[in-house]
């Protein structure tokens, strides 16, 4: 199972913009869904984003037209540019990847802050 390991996380002030990464240790190519989720202390990890084979995406309803996901394949790496930050915004990240068999595996995370 492919492992992943997040990156990009960090302080920034509402209104920024930061840029995760999701680096795969092996082809990606393959992978059919990988998403971004993020959790809160307290709260179930949600959805913010996903991308499946094909190209297709979609996002929470709070981050649509402020977040993009998109994937590099030839460097094994999922990307989530975020843009307009909100406070809100603030958790830690999590990269996933769900496999033809219907594996998943998870990153670590890398923690948001947005700042007011």
């Amino acid at each position: 199972q492919v492992q992943l390991v997040e990156s990009g996380g960090g302080l920034v002030q509402a209104g920024g913009s930061l840029r995760l990464s999701c680096a795969a240790s092996g082809s990606i190519v393959s992978i059919p869904y990988m998403g971004w989720y993020r959790q809160t202390p307290g709260k179930q990890r949600e959805l913010v984003a996903a991308i499946i084979r094909g190209g297709s995406t979609n996002y929470e309803d709070s981050v649509k037209g402020r977040f993009t996901i998109s994937r590099e394949n030839a460097k094994n790496t999922v990307y989530l540019q975020m843009n307009s930050l909100k406070p809100e915004d603030t958790a830690v990240y999590y990269c996933k990847a769900v496999n033809w068999r219907g594996e998943d595996a998870w990153g670590k995370g890398t923690l948001v802050t947005v700042s007011s």
